[in-house]
């Protein structure tokens, strides 16, 4: 019988190619967006090529009882999910006392509040099952502060953070917990957050990422930081002091 993989941000960017990679691996998929429209088509078009059941639903996961609205309905249609994947997010770019602060609201409530639910919810279920694997989007950004996007990188060092110690508390109990860390990816992420410009080496596509987080995910792996240049980067910044990480982190984004 076919695993099930729970995908929320399904319908676009890192999202999309997750639902993909999966598919092409057999396994059965619940996708989660808020578009409907791009969900049935995705549908519509995997399963033209994969012999896989796929349920869609369409849910604003920015809500603040989203996490328990989607369970109940996961619940409802009978769903054994063996594997979450909390990849939806997004980010904001400007000054943060210029961003509207019901936009940045928005932004905590999907990229920490229905990530910890959601994670919650369904580590009990994983318990019952004795397996299982909660996959968390996290983000380079979620090792140095950035200005102009504060919250965004806050948001992320919390997931990373939070991922690494229940990481720990629910290896015992045959759930594996892994955060994937992707640098600039090619996506809608930045036209969203208001970026015209990133001073990268390079830019990752979003199959790759998908594609390496599938790697990852079967490795049980707890983080998982993509690209080369950015596991280079990354060590570097362990040794950097605080204050020149403050001043040139925040460099690499034009708005």
């Amino acid at each position: 019988m076919n695993k099930t993989v729970l995908i929320t941000g399904a319908s676009s960017g890192i999202g999309k190619e997750l639902v993909k990679v999966y598919a092409a691996n057999s396994y059965n998929l619940i996708l989660v967006a808020r578009s409907k429209n791009k969900l049935d088509d995705l549908k519509q078009e995997l399963e033209k090529t994969n012999n896989v059941e796929i349920t869609n639903i369409s849910l604003d996961l920015s809500n603040q009882d989203s996490a328990e609205e989607l369970f109940s309905i996961v619940k409802e249609k009978k769903l054994q999910v063996d594997i979450l994947i909390n990849n939806a997010g997004f980010g904001l770019n400007g000054e943060f006392t210029e961003i509207d602060i019901n936009s940045q609201t928005n932004m905590i409530n999907l990229n920490i509040l229905t990530l910890t639910k959601l994670s919650n919810i369904f580590a009990k279920q994983m318990q019952q099952q004795n397996s299982g694997n909660i996959v968390n989007i996290a983000s380079t950004a979620a090792f140095q502060p950035i200005s102009n996007f504060a919250v965004y990188a806050a948001t992320k060092a919390y997931v990373l953070s939070f991922s690494e110690a229940i990481a720990v508390e629910l290896k015992s109990k045959n759930i594996s917990v892994t955060a994937i860390c992707p640098g600039a990816t090619e996506s809608n992420f930045m036209d969203s957050a208001g970026v015209k410009k990133i001073s990268m080496l390079s830019i990752a596509s979003s199959k790759q990422v998908a594609e390496f987080t599938f790697k990852s995910v079967n490795k049980n792996r707890v983080v998982a930081i993509h690209g080369f240049f950015n596991n280079i980067i990354i060590f570097f910044l362990r040794f950097s002091p605080r204050s020149l990480i403050r001043k040139i982190s925040g460099s690499f984004f034009d708005n």
